[in-house]
């Protein structure tokens, strides 16, 4: 499926606000409610749109400590990076696992009320974990940008740019 100038409007708009009503959604992107609808639907078909979430706000929630974790894994014991994953999906509190370049192997984000609770974290459920070699943490202070809307302007040159057949 190839994505049009409307179709990455209805991509935008849905990121930035995922209750939005089909009539709102029609207007902003100056389309009539069925054909918009119906590319809604497309777009979720072709797995454009995988899932429609509530994004809870973690202040409310106390979750007020975001770490930023850099784990090294022991590489020479047999299904290390498989035993690793396995162990980390349990964890609720790690919101994030990377799989990274560099020093580290991967990059954890870990969200947690305080930083008593990250203690009990690294203690009871991190330092268990025998592939774990080493692990360094980065405590974050602000967060002075968060978005969840992809960046829109690399799909209008990814899908709206014509191809060099279509040139000549």
């Amino acid at each position: 499926m190839k994505l049009d100038e409307i179709d990455l409007k209805i991509l935008k708009k849905l990121q930035e606000n995922a209750k939005i009503t089909n009539l709102q959604l029609s207007k902003e992107i100056s389309l009539s409610p069925a054909p918009t609808l119906e590319r809604v639907k497309k777009l979720e078909a072709k797995g454009f749109i995988k899932s429609y979430h509530a994004l809870a706000s973690e202040e409310k929630l106390q979750l007020g400590l975001c770490v930023f974790m850099q784990i090294s894994l022991i590489r020479q014991r047999d299904n290390a990076i498989n035993n690793f994953i396995e162990k980390i999906n349990k964890i609720d509190e790690v919101m994030e696992c990377y799989n990274v370049t560099g020093q580290a192997d991967y990059l954890l984000k870990i969200l947690v009320k305080d930083i008593a609770a990250f203690d009990a974290l690294v203690k009871d459920k991190l330092s268990p974990i025998e592939e774990i070699r080493n692990m360094h943490s980065m405590v974050v202070i602000s967060k002075d940008k968060y978005s969840t809307v992809l960046p829109f302007q690399y799909f209008c040159l990814l899908y709206t740019s014509p191809s060099p057949r279509d040139r000549g």
